[in-house]
């Protein structure tokens, strides 16, 4: 049941996103890393079965990803002027979940794994992880660019903002420092219960 509400959810938003979005090269660019997150959790599902919570933030992830490709970051609405601000922050959001998301991916690896021992380097690593995560996608938004020259002005969504790519990085590892703070006791007891789960088979 709630496997194929988050079907749904996901292929619902998604095909929405993708009638008539603002610009059709933005919008390939911003969802393709949520197809490829879902095709990489059907591939895994059996082997490597996730947290219910996880996946559901994953899913939120994704929506906001294919928000930004339906209208570009620059454009969503409800976003322009927010709090007086003189730019759309709707990238801000994304920068925020992009480190959201991959510090409880990183942490659920890490702790399955036995990747690191003690909490306090496991720690360490997946603020690591999350920021040479949000360091490479910038990257790759350079890399596009260069590519494309200004057909990329929207992916990048720079708006004439100089910081814009420091100020991303930072959102990533607030949004990573917050996720283990908030969520950290919630994911014990749900890997807990996964591990029950599993021994049980």
């Amino acid at each position: 049941m709630m496997k194929s509400l988050w079907l749904l959810l996901f292929i619902g938003t998604l095909v929405w996103s993708g009638i008539g979005p603002k610009d059709q090269f933005t919008w390939l660019l911003e969802v393709a890393p949520a197809i490829i997150g879902l095709l990489l959790i059907a591939a895994t599902y059996k082997s490597f079965r996730l947290t219910p919570l996880l996946y559901w933030l994953i899913l939120v992830h994704a929506i906001v990803l294919m928000v930004g490709g339906h209208y570009t970051y620059a454009e969503v609405p409800f976003f322009d002027g927010l709090f007086g601000a003189e730019r759309n922050n709707y990238d801000k959001v994304g920068h925020f979940f992009q480190g959201f998301v991959p510090a409880l991916l990183a942490r659920e690896i890490f702790i399955r794994k036995d990747v690191v021992n003690g909490k306090a380097w496991r720690t360490l690593f997946i603020l690591s992880v999350c920021l040479a995560f949000s360091a490479f996608y910038e990257l790759i938004e350079w890399g596009v660019a260069e590519a494309t020259g200004e057909g990329a002005d929207a992916f990048l969504g720079t708006q004439g903002y100089a910081w814009d790519t420091q100020s991303d990085m930072l959102l990533a590892l607030i949004g990573a420092i917050s996720c283990l703070l908030a969520l950290s006791r919630l994911h014990d007891r749900q890997l807990d219960t996964l591990l029950v789960e599993r021994l049980k088979r």
